[in-house]
């Protein structure tokens, strides 16, 4: 059962007890990523994210890494286009702790002009890795393909450029303007008492923050903008990607069955037609990115140039076959089940739970128990499979993307 409450500072809580537990997630959600980021300063929200972890007034770097493991938890943060979220897990007794390093590196970080100079060299390994890893790259790619050169498309960690440009007083003034009260949610989930929510006030709601929320981007979908990052590697990494569905969409749990026969793991269509029948790739699989006001379904694969076109023309004849014969009673039925199955395992997880609660609250989703989850799979039917199948794979919007050692990807489905 989930609790409610808002600081007198604005920002909203939402706390799951689970009592039969020892331990405890916390989770500071931020409403800014990089979606919120013009040009000049592209990436300061991966760079905040990592300043915050650098001190505070009180507290060394080495301090809040050494409390927290002094207590046995652990702390981390992680930054998308459209939320920051920091967390931590500890024992449940420790919650004061965890809550007292969280609101320190929040309210007080010492946004040190050395601090960043040596972040900003962290950060620019952080790009080098992305850029020499094909299967990160290619996604970065994709992003800037079907939402062009927008903040959306634009890399979440900036660039080599955007980072020399921000300054400790661009950061202070960006955290201002974005880690507001409005902006700002703490979800919990594990075990606590009734005194947990005078910890939240005494740590987060006695700081006076601005009321107002920044202002998001639209995001528009940009069909057929082939893009290509030529390498000299071995293998070509693929995405074709198709316009998916907003992060408002209850479709979503019908894509999610689609998916699980389609692209989603290895029993599915992708993975045992194109690697276990032919040995033409090591890893393919399809998935579905969903944002406020737009959505992308992406198909991955990584295989030698020679096998581009075989593996394009597999993956063009599964795509027409699904949406030409959609999925029988039969594999819905064993889709759901599967499904709800992965989601009991990964919500005994206060992590998890933490996770979901606190996104779904940040972006004014419905927050539903677990049995409100798996009502809404198995109300999943062919019709609403049907539905989704011709929505999401619409061949008029789709684009494709590639890192390697070759020069077009025209024409290179064939889709119905």
């Amino acid at each position: 059962m989930y609790q409610y409450r808002t600081l007198r500072n604005g920002i909203k809580v939402v706390a799951e007890k689970i009592n039969y537990l020892k331990s405890i997630s916390i989770g500071v959600w931020i409403g800014n990523g990089s979606r919120y980021e013009n040009a000049d300063v592209n990436g300061i929200s991966h760079f905040i994210e990592h300043m915050l972890f650098k001190g505070t007034e009180k507290r060394s770097a080495a301090q809040i890494a050494g409390e927290i493991d002094a207590i046995g938890g652990q702390i981390d943060a992680f930054t998308s286009r459209e939320y920051t979220c920091f967390c931590t897990k500890t024992l449940d007794y420790h919650a004061d702790i965890a809550l007292d390093i969280l609101s320190d590196m929040l309210f007080n970080p010492r946004l040190n002009k050395d601090d960043m100079a040596l972040e900003r060299q962290v950060i620019g390994e952080e790009i080098r890795m992305y850029e020499d890893s094909p299967e990160d790259l290619v996604y970065d790619l994709s992003s800037y393909a079907i939402w062009g050169d927008t903040p959306m498309g634009r890399p979440i960690l900036g660039t080599y450029e955007s980072l020399d440009r921000i300054t400790p007083e661009a950061m202070r003034g960006y955290m201002n303007s974005h880690y507001t009260g409005a902006n700002t949610i703490i979800s919990v989930a594990g075990n606590f008492d009734d005194n947990l929510f005078d910890l939240l006030e005494e740590y987060f709601g006695s700081h006076s923050l601005v009321t107002s929320k920044p202002q998001m981007p639209e995001a528009k979908y940009l069909s057929g903008n082939n893009m290509i990052r030529r390498k000299d590697i071995e293998q070509v990494q693929l995405v074709a990607s198709f316009k998916g569905i907003d992060v408002m969409d209850e479709s979503v749990y019908s894509l999610l069955v689609f998916n699980n026969v389609f692209g989603s793991g290895m029993s599915s269509r992708l993975f045992q037609n194109v690697r276990e029948n032919r040995g033409l790739v090591y890893s393919i699989s399809a998935g579905h990115s969903a944002y406020i006001g737009t959505g992308a379904f992406d198909i991955s694969a990584g295989m030698s140039v020679k096998s581009l076109r075989e593996v394009a023309k597999l993956v063009s004849e599964e795509i027409n076959i699904i949406k030409r014969d959609k999925l029988t009673e039969s594999e819905i039925n064993t889709a759901k089940e599967q499904l709800k199955g992965s989601y009991i395992l990964s919500s005994e997880s206060t992590g998890a739970r933490m996770q979901g609660a606190g996104r779904s609250l940040l972006l004014g989703k419905p927050i539903y128990t677990q049995e409100e989850t798996l009502k809404k799979i198995d109300a999943v039917n062919s019709d609403s499979v049907a539905e989704i199948i011709d929505r999401v794979l619409d061949s008029s919007t789709l684009s494709v993307s590639a890192v390697g050692p070759l020069d077009s990807v025209e024409n290179l489905f064939d889709l119905e």
